[in-house]
């Protein structure tokens, strides 16, 4: 039987990502401002690097001064960027009302290159106690081809709540396929304290009968961004939290569900999984990507851009976010520029989560270094992974073993902490 090592004794990553797939903020620092970001759109500009948009939208309701901000934003930025550079990729996080994201996708189109007739690679999120079959119809009109679904049973009004009915996501499922969306994607939330194991089951075989082609799973100790803030939501105990997670590992193996790592699992026929398979996948501050080629872009409250060897995050406040776009400035509050020795520890721990596998001496000969006495501090770790069967270490190669893909985050981790 393989040893499954515990998340405490892999160290917490420090760049891009942490465990749950969040971008991590300690490297941010506040000397980081508008003008870097000025000066790295304006080197994007000029090397004619496609686009990857990733646009925010606050769990709750925006007020209409946010919305102005928002418009306010994507002129400003669109005027530093090219007319020439392809959207590849753009996100629509968090789920809004159908007259917002026809008013903001028009301002996009106005400002940016978003390319026509399917050919970019489109996402929203959507939310489906407020969502209709028309919408989606819509939303595919706007040119979104890609649907992610927020499973709606951590709700702040009723934390008791739980999900038991799955017709309203079927019926955006069957939405989604009826308006060729290329894929969809719903969300699994695990280790709330109202959760039990059984409810856990019982939801997860609902969502598995639905046959998603992405599923994302999270723990609500940290939820990603487009679900309404709970601070003081209670969490479950540790035994039945790592109990959901295993049981979730193992039926989703069980249905044909790849994990890809950061909590995402796709089916095989999947462009993710494809990705992975061929070599081709990347990790950016958003998770796994097709798109790492691309500058990313974040818009809204509290959105990361990573360009070139830049990452810059937009104010969480709104008061300050509204009062820099106000003065024509961009709202960045924070951020870090990635430097020769983050830029090891990166390509290591993305080729590794990405690929599953390492040539080490590949990475030797590009940074002229002995990989071992480099990465002294978990070679023993590294070590005993391989005495229990979870990955293959030789010096010259490192790979990732069916047995060691559910503790692949924790690997990069180890990887990417200073």
């Amino acid at each position: 039987m393989h040893t499954v090592i515990p998340l405490a004794r892999a160290p917490q990553a420090q760049g891009v990502l942490d465990l749950n797939g969040q971008a991590d903020r300690r490297r941010f620092h506040a000397g980081v401002g508008s003008l870097d970001v000025l000066r790295a759109l304006r080197g994007s500009r000029q090397c004619q690097r496609p686009l990857a948009l990733n646009l925010h939208w606050p769990a709750s309701p925006p007020s209409d001064a946010y919305r102005r901000s928002l418009a306010q934003e994507i002129q400003l930025v669109g005027c530093h960027l090219g007319r020439r550079q392809p959207v590849d990729y753009l996100q629509w996080r968090g789920a809004a009302p159908i007259e917002d994201v026809q008013a903001l996708m028009t301002a996009l189109r106005e400002r940016f290159n978003v390319l026509e007739h399917g050919r970019g690679d489109y996402g929203i999120d959507l939310d489906p106690r407020r969502t209709d079959w028309a919408t989606v119809g819509l939303l595919r009109e706007l040119g979104f081809n890609r649907v992610c679904i927020g499973v709606p049973d951590a709700r702040v009004e009723d934390p008791q709540a739980d999900y038991r009915d799955p017709a309203p996501i079927q019926s955006l499922i069957d939405a989604a396929r009826t308006f060729d969306f290329r894929s969809v994607s719903v969300d699994l939330g695990y280790g709330s304290a109202w959760q039990t194991l059984a409810s856990f089951e019982l939801k997860l075989a609902s969502l598995i009968a639905l046959e998603p082609d992405r599923l994302h799973l999270f723990d609500y100790v940290q939820p990603p961004s487009r679900y309404r803030a709970q601070p003081h939501q209670a969490a479950c105990g540790e035994a039945d939290k790592t109990a959901m997670r295993q049981l979730a590992f193992e039926r989703l193996d069980a249905a044909g569900y790849h994990y890809i790592g950061l909590g995402q699992f796709a089916r095989g026929d999947d462009d993710l999984t494809q990705a992975q398979e061929r070599g081709r996948l990347s990790r950016t501050c958003e998770g796994f990507s097709l798109h790492g080629y691309c500058d990313h872009i974040g818009l809204g409250l509290g959105a990361i851009s990573q360009i070139d060897t830049l990452c810059a995050q937009n104010s969480s406040a709104e008061h300050a976010y509204a009062q820099a776009l106000g003065n024509g400035q961009l709202p960045t509050c924070q951020g870090w520029r990635r430097e020769t020795g983050d830029a090891l520890r990166e390509q290591v721990s993305e080729r590794l989560a990405c690929d599953l596998e390492l040539d080490i001496q590949a990475i030797e000969r590009r940074y002229g270094l002995i990989f071992s006495r480099y990465f002294s501090a978990i070679w023993p770790l590294l070590e005993q992974w391989d005495r229990d069967g979870l990955i293959e270490l030789s010096a010259q190669f490192l790979c990732v073993l069916p047995a060691g893909r559910r503790q692949v985050d924790e690997l990069c981790a180890a990887f990417a902490a200073p």
